[in-house]
């Protein structure tokens, strides 16, 4: 083996356009702290928003992929009991290719979750109270497609660098967003 002596810099992995687009996402959302209601975002053709949105070139970032997403966040979303039911009332516009949904959750041990009060409100303040909780937010994106993503950051481990990705994070919610694509 030939060695010209040069060293190249660290790893950069290449993601794809889905990825790219829920990282970017991931850190807009994360840049507002913590304690933050759902917030949800249509994924749209970077190309194809600006092709039918000219006025929008300069304040939309192009970046350097052709095949790049814009997250479009919608706002004032209704006020809802359950995300659940939000979920199942959305549908989107073939103009939208994805959607991307951010939702903080609390994590505890499964032994906490023993002899909880019948009481949603107080099951919900038991887990709160437990002093082995972890306060998570996941950033969830799927395409029309079927590609998707799951993104999960932990409060105490808050950074950028230390966003765990993997394609299986919250099955529940791809499954959920994957319904609202579909016709």
């Amino acid at each position: 083996m030939r060695n010209d002596g040069r060293v190249t810099s660290a790893f950069q992995p290449v993601f794809s356009p889905l990825v790219t687009s829920a990282v970017e996402t991931e850190r807009h959302v994360a840049s507002a702290g913590w304690d933050q209601p759902p917030r949800l975002f249509a994924l749209v053709r970077t190309q194809d928003l600006l092709a039918r949105e000219p006025h929008l070139r300069g304040q939309v970032p192009e970046g350097d992929d052709p095949d790049g997403y814009t997250a479009i966040e919608q706002e004032n979303l209704p006020h809802t009991s359950s995300l659940e039911s939000l979920l199942g009332r959305l549908a989107w516009p073939e103009e939208v290719d994805g959607v991307a949904l951010a939702v903080e959750r609390i994590v505890v041990p499964p032994e906490a979750e023993r002899d909880l009060p019948d009481n949603p409100e107080q099951a919900t303040e038991a887990l709160a109270a437990h002093p082995e909780r972890k306060d998570v937010r996941l950033l969830v994106a799927v395409l029309r497609d079927g590609e998707s993503t799951c993104l999960l950051r932990q409060r105490e481990h808050d950074s950028d660098e230390k966003v765990a990705m993997g394609s299986d994070i919250a099955p529940g919610l791809v499954h959920a967003l994957a319904a609202s694509l579909e016709d």
